[in-house]
């Protein structure tokens, strides 16, 4: 079969979910070759090989630390130019997103983003995308060059496939780009001990209707007892209730999880675009003729100051 390669997403050696979703769906279309970059890349090979990964190429350099994407994107390129993939695939991050764009301008190649499932065709991969608010479903695939894909998270299951998973070290030369930008400081986010938001296999988010700051306890409640990550509406964000780092929307983050439960959010299609390929969608709000009622699997007319706390009490009694 072709090889595909796979960008991986990883800290300090611990793979991220996507990377092993992304594995799931290139086994579909040929035999996944990892590429690790960075501390730790060679940490990775065990549990990529676990999920499938016939080869794992891994690079570490002071670069990839330093300096923004390019030497990323140089690095990806070298290995595309080892391996002559059949696709490329990446998790759609903000990050892989300019890399896959960089790369795909590079190799001449076409490039679709936030696919959410991927299967093979007789003319190459074929993606699938939700569009407009999830009115419709498109599948579409590149009629030029190698596809570079990038794939939301939790667009498909975590299978394991062993596989070879052997090591090898890639070559890879920097260009004149790599140093341009050069990263003067870090510093570290606090953790709230809840999932990544993008990773999240389930989302809570609040909006308008939660009115202020310090009733986002109560999505955090709620949150908390589910194990899920907690969101917020542009609205909530602009008004200072909650960070932007949990924005969900267009000029925010795009999620999907299993199950996303919006409360107090309208459903304004700035939002929707962000989060209408979530598996399942619970929605509270007080106003029957929300436009997030046209979109939702199950929708509770109430006011979230109610709902919620119940909701919140009941699934603490059924853990207990």
């Amino acid at each position: 079969m072709a090889e595909v390669l796979v960008y991986v997403d990883h800290l300090d050696g611990a793979v991220r979910k996507p990377t092993l979703e992304l594995l799931t769906l290139a086994r579909r279309i040929g035999d996944p070759v990892a590429v690790a970059l960075g501390n730790g890349a060679a940490d990775t090979a065990d549990v990529l090989a676990e999920h499938g990964a016939v080869k794992v190429l891994t690079a570490d350099a002071p670069e990839f630390a330093d300096y923004l994407v390019v030497p990323k994107v140089d690095a990806l390129q070298a290995a595309f130019d080892a391996v002559s993939p059949a696709a490329v695939l990446l998790s759609s991050s903000a990050e892989a997103k300019e890399i896959a764009a960089r790369l795909a301008v590079r190799i001449g190649s076409g490039i679709i983003t936030d696919a959410v499932d991927l299967e093979a065709g007789d003319q190459g991969p074929v993606a699938t995308q939700s569009a407009f608010a999830a009115s419709y479903t498109t599948k579409s695939r590149v009629s030029k060059g190698v596809p570079v894909i990038t794939v939301k998270p939790n667009s498909a299951p975590v299978e394991a496939a062993s596989a070879a998973g052997a090591v090898e070290t890639l070559a890879v030369s920097f260009s004149a780009q790599a140093t341009g930008t050069k990263v003067l400081s870090r510093t570290p986010r606090e953790s709230t001990g809840r999932p990544e938001l993008t990773e999240a296999a389930i989302v809570v988010s609040g909006g308008r209707g939660v009115n202020g700051a310090e009733n986002f306890a109560i999505i955090e409640a709620l949150a908390d007892s589910l194990g899920a990550a907690v969101g917020a509406s542009r609205a909530a964000v602009d008004a200072g209730w909650y960070p932007h780092t949990n924005q969900v929307g267009q000029t925010g983050k795009s999620v999907s999880p299993q199950l996303y439960i919006a409360s107090g959010i309208s459903g304004a299609i700035q939002h929707r675009a962000g989060m209408q390929t979530s598996k399942t969608i619970v929605a509270v709000n007080k106003d029957s003729e929300a436009p997030i009622f046209d979109l939702v699997d199950y929708g509770v007319v109430g006011d979230l100051f109610d709902v919620v706390p119940q909701l919140t009490e009941e699934i603490n009694t059924r853990k207990g």
